[in-house]
């Protein structure tokens, strides 16, 4: 069912600064950054062999990310594994009791789409599911 871990997401309170960082700690430049409205937040990824970083910043102060950041300060957001069939993958964990967050998938960063396990279901940690656009 599972592919890959695509990305381990970090909260970051601004995504320039912390950027600038990360290109300085990986010795890599980032891609560009994108801006989600959808979610409320921007993004900036770093490529790694097999996997990325993704850097998320909350935009505005009524989003998940930003009351993340609030509540738990700059830190590790959740752990993304790459899927072929999301809607497949959804409904085996749906049927297997896994708590979901979202039951449909939803557009992701460059094409993709995603959907979040919640926490209580996975030991605490927070999971994103992503399935890459055709022909990816």
């Amino acid at each position: 069912m599972v592919r890959r871990i695509e990305h381990i997401a970090i909260a970051v309170k601004d995504v320039e600064a912390s950027a600038r960082l990360f290109e300085t700690l990986l010795g890599i430049d980032r891609g560009r950054i994108e801006t989600l409205p959808d979610e409320g937040a921007k993004v900036a990824f770093f490529e790694l062999e097999g996997s990325r970083i993704e850097l998320v910043q909350g935009i505005g102060s009524n989003n998940p990310m930003s009351k993340f950041i609030e509540r738990r300060g700059e830190g590790l957001h959740h752990i993304c594994l790459e899927v072929d069939d999301l809607p497949g993958t959804l409904s085996v964990l749906h049927a297997a009791g896994i708590p979901l967050i979202d039951r449909v998938p939803k557009s992701g960063s460059s094409g993709t789409r995603v959907a979040f396990l919640h926490p209580k279901g996975c030991n605490g940690v927070l999971v994103e599911l992503v399935e890459q656009p055709s022909g990816a």
